[in-house]
């Protein structure tokens, strides 16, 4: 278990919801967010934040699972004194106690433990790979037993609104992974089929490498995935792959294994580079690298 960093909380929520300023800015636009692993709700509140500064008119309504039952408490607590619904922060294990079941919602974001093994949930997780298939949520593949990332994300790929006919509906998802989704598990794999299903499907936005000893008790290298179901027709079939590891500043002193912080001056660098590369991809005329 490993908390955010604030200015990591907030690059996450810009790169996730930034793009969408335009439809934000509709007067009484209401809009869900989600995160399946809140801990003390931090990525909820900012991204509750973020919406209301792009709109005051705004309605957010967030929602949230954890584990942890102290984390659990406090993010309740805090939420009830923004006057948001503690109800909607469900407890217990997204994997085998899906709080949410059903439900969507527009924006879905998590920093999901690294590396941490779900053998206490195996059975349960297997049985709905084998009797649900590509109707539950695991259907196009399980992960190594000693790394759940992979299945967090595709617990929040099953709650993604579906794009309606003229365009309207569909989500965007950030999430914080180590490099292990990204490099671990050869062709046939479970890693390698889960990939392959995000591709085919034109889900994957863009990935932004983030430089390393940026948390608190991990110091290797951390990546934001951001996908979406609703790419603009001028991005599909492309990948944004930003390299944003050079942009950190020392710390004064170090937390625990983080030596680096962003400042506010690199959060908005990113996120103006990653929508420069989305107007990039958009062009016909600019060769794809």
């Amino acid at each position: 278990e490993h908390f955010t960093p604030r200015e990591v909380i907030e690059l996450m929520v810009n790169l996730l919801i930034a793009p969408d300023d335009d439809a934000l800015s509709v007067p009484g636009v209401v809009r869900t967010v989600m995160d399946p692993a809140c801990g003390t709700g931090g990525m909820l509140t900012a991204a509750h934040d973020l919406i209301t500064r792009l709109n005051p008119d705004a309605t957010v309504r967030v929602y949230g699972q954890e584990l942890n039952p102290e984390s659990w408490a406090i993010c309740r607590s805090d939420l009830m004194i923004k006057g948001q619904d503690p109800e909607n922060i469900a407890f217990g294990n997204s994997f085998t106690e899906d709080g949410h079941k059903g439900a969507q919602f527009d924006y879905l974001l998590a920093n999901p433990p690294f590396g941490v093994d779900w053998k206490k949930v195996k059975e349960e997780i297997e049985r709905e790979y084998e009797t649900l298939g590509e109707s539950g949520r695991f259907g196009a593949g399980l992960p190594r037993i000693n790394d759940g990332s992979l299945l967090f994300l595709q617990h929040m790929i099953s709650k993604m609104k579906p794009v309606t006919p003229d365009g309207k509906g569909g989500s965007r998802i950030a999430i914080v992974f180590n490099g292990s989704p990204l490099f671990t598990g050869g062709a046939e794999s479970g890693e390698s089929r889960i990939r392959q299903w995000i591709l085919e499907n034109d889900w994957l936005e863009g990935i932004v490498a983030l430089p390393d000893q940026l948390f608190y008790n991990t110091g290797i290298s951390t990546y934001f995935w951001i996908l979406t179901n609703r790419k603009s027709p001028d991005h599909r079939g492309k990948v944004i792959l930003l390299d944003a590891r050079d942009y950190w500043a020392k710390m004064r002193k170090s937390l625990g294994d983080k030596r680096k912080y962003l400042t506010q001056e690199h959060i908005a660098e990113i996120t103006r580079l990653y929508a420069e590369a989305l107007h990039v991809a958009a062009d016909p005329e600019h060769p794809l690298h």
